[in-house]
């Protein structure tokens, strides 16, 4: 009578100790510790049943390679990845790949050259910010009766204009914060004021369709710009040209000669509304930023889209050009939602980490100091140069306005830079000023 073989007992005792592992690694307590022997034990196998068929070349393979011999030492002319910057615009990762293959298991459980360089590299690319004094509100203008859209301070610093969701345009003295002046003539809401620094002029737009130039010195409108098909969300002058350039949502930018209200182009291409505009003396002339998601830098003499910018995964609301470098940056919504751009090829430098929520204004001064006002009243400094926030405050609403009313819609900085003014969803203006050291 034949016995029947038992199975061999190893394969089942492997399966059961898995088994069991499993069952008490899903409720793991201080008891349950790996001991140095096992992990490494288990890490060899693991590495055993991966590389096995790696470790030796087929025949065929082996037969085109040649006899297998020593392997020869690196080169010492070929540099491994150095920390730091190079002579060369970019650094170049240079290795030798040797036609011998060889199987070093020790790579797996030492560090190599490679990665202490990397690491070394990261560490050495760390910039220091530069220090800011915090800011403080220091007053709260009440006076319009709608959100405060827009605002603009005059070149002479003796006072600013705001417009709001009232319709009207009032003109505030910059020390004391009396009003000065209120203009009607939009029959909605106000949502972008520019002053002329070479003209006794104002500049506004609004969600009517209209863009009217107002003269200062009669505080009466001398010249309406027509054309766009639907509201009017921003506009910007140029800094040496007498050329107005305004956005809206029939998603394109608009450019006017001021004096003769001829329409001179029309930048089309993006697909969404254009929420900002900003001009600057050099290429790119005229940066628009659009609910499209991208944003884009126009050559003005053509009237075309020199690059489209598509790094923001959200509507670019925000737009903001350094009064004294060559770069602006860009706001949007949701996480790495600040980014900054070296003109004039709209290179991507980097992202400013930390604002999460929609970015509806930013602003920057000569110091390098950049303001980011959001939705939900979330206010935040950073330092321009290196990305980094230095203090972030909530906007307080006024007395009797709902708590969703802490919104900031609009900001600029005085021409000194030492004092911020703020729009926002609680009706009012808010002055923010640099504290002493």
């Amino acid at each position: 009578m034949a016995t029947a073989t038992l199975p061999p007992l190893d394969p089942l005792f492997r399966a059961s100790a898995k088994r069991t592992r499993a069952v008490f690694e899903a409720c793991p307590d201080d008891s349950m510790v790996d001991d140095e022997k096992s992990v490494r034990i288990r890490l060899a196998s693991k590495i055993h049943d991966e590389y096995r068929d790696a470790k030796e070349l087929p025949p065929a393979l082996l037969a085109q390679q040649g006899p297998v011999g020593p392997a020869r030492p690196r080169d010492p002319a070929r540099k491994m990845i150095t920390a730091g910057p190079s002579d060369a615009s970019t650094a170049l990762i240079i290795s030798q790949i040797d036609k011998t293959p060889t199987y070093q298991p020790s790579t797996f459980t030492s560090s190599t050259r490679l990665s202490q360089a990397l690491t070394l590299h990261k560490t050495t690319r760390t910039i220091k910010p530069t220090y800011h004094p915090p800011w403080k509100l220091v007053r709260v203008i009440s006076g319009h009766l709608g959100w405060v859209r827009a605002v603009a301070v005059e070149p002479g610093n003796k006072w600013f204009a705001t417009g709001a969701g009232d319709r009207v345009i009032k003109i505030w003295d910059l020390a004391s914060g009396e009003l000065k002046l209120s203009l009607t003539g939009h029959i909605s809401t106000v949502r972008g004021l520019a002053v002329s620094p070479r003209h006794p002029y104002l500049f506004s737009c609004g969600e009517d369709k209209m863009v009217r130039c107002w003269d200062l010195e009669a505080n009466k409108i001398i010249r309406h710009y027509h054309g766009h098909l639907s509201g009017v969300y921003a506009l910007s002058l140029h800094p040496t040209l007498d050329i107005l350039v305004t956005a809206g949502r029939d998603a394109s930018a608009r450019v006017w000669d001021m004096r003769t209200k001829a329409q001179i182009h029309v930048l089309s291409g993006h697909t969404g509304t254009v929420a900002d505009v900003q001009c600057q003396d050099s290429e790119p002339q005229v940066i628009t930023g659009s609910m499209d998601s991208t944003v884009r830098l126009w050559d003005l003499a053509a009237g075309k889209a020199r690059v489209t910018l598509t790094h923001h995964k959200k509507s670019v609301r925000a737009l903001a050009i350094h009064p004294t470098e060559y770069s602006f940056a860009s706001g949007s919504a949701g996480g790495n939602n600040i980014k900054k751009w070296k003109c004039p090829e709209g290179a991507f430098v980097c992202n400013f980490s930390g604002h999460n929520a929609i970015v509806n204004t930013m602003s920057v001064n000569a110091e390098s100091v950049m303001f980011s006002g959001a939705d939900n009243g979330s206010l935040m400094f950073w330092d321009y140069n290196t990305g980094t926030s230095f203090q972030s405050l909530e906007d307080v609403p006024q007395p009797g306005s709902l708590e969703a009313e802490a919104g900031v819609f609009c900001s600029t900085f005085d021409m000194t830079g030492t004092r911020l003014i703020t729009g926002g969803a609680d009706k009012t203006i808010k002055i923010y000023a640099e504290q002493a050291q």
